[in-house]
């Protein structure tokens, strides 16, 4: 390359430089600057078809041009990175300056909250329940791995235990591990606990509602539900009472008299007998209808409450008994109100709420006529 192409050439370079820092200066959008990108640095762009003359020069002056090319390259890829980050950052100012909504102004009346269907379904469990002598219990959502499992009579090599399903959570105690509980049923151990620390004596009544966590996702699993779990203890409880109990809570929570129930033995760690609960329904063209039919549904699990989970909560097996449940909130309200996808109960779309909301001063009054 003669002295005066090579001065033509860093003349090509120094011009090409100038012309890319002007371009990149003047963008105000990103899609701008996305354009002088590939003006420049695509696979057809200026920068990189000045690599591809490489080829073509001596050998003697390939090391030099290279790095000037690569030199000039770098500087146009820092120049546009940083522009694109000063865009973006631009433009999510604006929109959220767009979105911004005062939450001290009073809402007109035809854009008042409503009530989400797990929370509705919810207060419809409660109320059942409370006619029935429940109260409510709570519990925290990050739980002892022996409330969560040992309490409840789960082995140390039970599938439960295993990663694929438990969220386990990093502690410095070394003595304890911590895990996002897999169930609701640990409020019943915190709730045994109590009355034995506080020297009360049973009966014990309770419900336990609450979100749950498991490893799981797909159209009819979350890894964030909702369950609820009951637990009733007293010296003459028995299976018989715990059929009424859940015979009275399906025929109100659905609507339905005389609905066809059953006990299916099942088998629970916790519980022994252990039973899931089916109701009759029918699938004629593909729709769920419940009280009709010959066909059957399973709604919930149950059964009476293991000896081992009584003495581990330090009440005496051989004067109480007691009997347990838990059903899935979002599969009872996906059974009630006609939701077919488990997912759709999380995605703020906001057709979704509109379509099965509820009122935000409607109050569940199912057992009203009791």
């Amino acid at each position: 390359m003669t002295q005066a192409a090579e001065k033509s050439e860093t003349l090509s370079l120094e011009q090409l430089t100038q012309n890319a820092e002007a371009e990149i200066s003047s963008a105000n959008t990103v899609d701008a600057i996305e354009a002088i990108r590939v003006n420049y640095l695509g696979k057809s762009g200026s920068i990189t078809s000045q690599l591809k003359t490489l080829g073509t020069l001596p050998a003697e002056e390939r090391k030099t041009f290279g790095a000037k090319v690569n030199e000039i390259k770098n500087a146009v890829t820092d120049l546009i990175s940083a522009k694109k980050e000063q865009l973006e950052s631009a433009a999510l100012n604006v929109k959220l300056a767009k979105e911004y909504i005062d939450v001290t102004i009073p809402t007109a009346t035809e854009k008042q909250g409503s009530i989400h269907p797990i929370s509705q379904v919810i207060e419809e469990i409660t109320e059942i329940f409370a006619r029935l002598g429940f109260t409510v219990a709570e519990g925290p959502e990050i739980e002892d791995d022996h409330r969560n499992f040992t309490a409840l009579n789960i082995p140390e090599n039970h599938p439960a235990r295993q990663m694929h399903d438990t969220f386990y959570i990093k502690s410095d105690d070394k003595d304890k591990k911590y895990v996002l509980r897999t169930h609701t049923s640990p409020v019943q151990i915190r709730t045994m606990e109590e009355y034995k620390k506080t020297g009360k004596l049973p009966p014990i009544k309770i419900i336990a509602p609450g979100r749950t966590f498991r490893c799981d996702s797909d159209q009819t699993h979350s890894p964030m539900f909702h369950q609820v779990e009951g637990l009733y203890i007293d010296k003459e409880v028995n299976m018989g009472m715990l059929k009424g109990c859940l015979q009275e809570f399906v025929e109100t929570f659905f609507g339905v008299e005389n609905l066809n129930m059953r006990f299916r033995a099942s088998f629970f760690p916790f519980t022994e007998p252990s039973a899931e609960v089916d109701i009759g329904c029918s699938r004629k063209n593909g729709q769920i209808k419940i009280g009709e039919g010959t066909d059957w549904l399973e709604v919930l699990g149950c059964g009476m409450v293991h000896p081992n989970v009584l003495k581990m909560a330090g009440i005496d097996p051989t004067e109480y008994r007691g009997f347990a449940f838990g059903m899935g909130i979002e599969r009872l309200a996906m059974l009630k109100y006609g939701i077919n996808d488990l997912r759709q109960f999380f995605e703020s779309d906001s057709r979704f709420l509109k379509h099965y909301s509820f009122g935000s001063i409607d109050i569940p009054k199912l057992s009203s006529g009791w």
